[in-house]
């Protein structure tokens, strides 16, 4: 989440006047994370999250991230709910940008994840792979191997400003991935950007997931490697093999994993490093001016790359023998 666009009060009240919500009672931008704009809004109702889409978000798909909100929830997932307008709306425009307005979930995220967190992230991941079976919605992923490219002929001529090399090394593992990405795994609807500050917990108790605007419909072991990626490392950048342990255990006691999917593991972790590399180099390389965002550090997913280019099998993620075709 972040501000990219301001909001003036009478603007939005003029907006809420279409909803049965009461009066404005105040509202505060959001600035976490790095796609759209996100203010925490409350009124004599109670607390909500107004959303204005921007940059990587097209006002198309936002249809498929309300519906699979409101799907998830009828089938026991716990994620925010998009608020109709009086006239029964859930996407409407405010400052010349796609808006919704959504349920507030109470909780906290967890900055410094232990290993029962990420257990319950993984009985939570596979839950919503389970209850997403039977969306009607698709959306292809735009990030997934076929825009890594683009978004590499886009920041590569400067990516060497950031760390000299790192040009030659992206180009090298692109080459890699695009030719040796698994294409016949199980497909369904996936997250896509189940990060820490996107599950909340209360407590040691899983409270909820937010932030749906990169589900999209893919692999369902990616979203399993991009948890792991965005899990199960410390702050210095290694790989704590216990959170992936736990992370898998308790993904495969709710889903099981196949066989084919597990032995991909290891390729799918690095294509979800790289394509959070390179959004996030181009991120860094192309601040809009007088956001109220800190850009987030492309080299953590180069370390990331890194670690896991040296990894021959999914035993050493922390899946279990048993469980790994050994």
């Amino acid at each position: 989440m972040a501000v990219y666009t301001d909001v003036e009060a009478d603007d939005l009240n003029k907006f809420l006047a279409d909803y049965a919500l009461g009066d404005l009672l105040s509202y505060k931008g959001i600035a976490e994370g790095v796609e759209n704009s996100n203010f925490l809004v409350r009124t004599t109702s109670g607390h909500y999250i107004l959303t204005l889409y921007e940059k990587r978000v097209a006002a198309g798909d936002v249809p498929f991230f309300l519906g699979l909100m409101e799907h998830l929830a009828a089938r026991g997932v716990i994620c925010p709910q998009p608020v109709k307008s009086r006239n029964g709306e859930t996407l409407r425009s405010l400052c010349g940008r796609p808006a919704a307005i959504v349920t507030f979930l109470n909780g906290l995220w967890i900055r410094r994840p232990d290993a029962r967190h990420c257990a319950a992230v993984g009985e939570a991941l596979a839950k919503m792979h389970l209850a997403g079976a039977d969306f009607a919605g698709k959306r292809k992923n735009a990030l997934s191997v076929g825009g890594w490219r683009p978004l590499y002929v886009q920041a590569g001529d400067r990516a060497d400003s950031v760390q000299p090399g790192l040009r030659d090394a992206i180009a090298s593992e692109l080459d890699h991935l695009e030719k040796n990405w698994p294409r016949d795994l199980p497909e369904g609807v996936i997250h896509a950007d189940l990060f820490p500050d996107n599950v909340f917990f209360l407590g040691q108790k899983l409270s909820g997931l937010i932030d749906f605007y990169f589900a999209c419909t893919d692999a369902l072991a990616y979203d399993v490697a991009i948890c792991l990626n965005a899990w199960c490392f410390e702050p210095d950048h290694s790989y704590n093999v216990t959170k992936g342990r736990e992370l898998l255990a308790a993904y495969m006691r709710t889903r099981p994993l196949s066989a084919a999917e597990l032995d991909a593991i290891p390729l799918l972790a690095r294509g979800s490093a790289l394509r959070f590399l390179l959004t996030r180099l181009v991120d860094w390389l192309n601040v809009p001016a007088g956001a109220l965002v800190q850009p987030k550090n492309p080299l953590e997913y180069f370390r990331k790359l890194r670690f896991h280019q040296a990894i021959g099998n999914v035993r050493d993620y922390g899946a279990l023998p048993e469980r790994a075709g050994a």
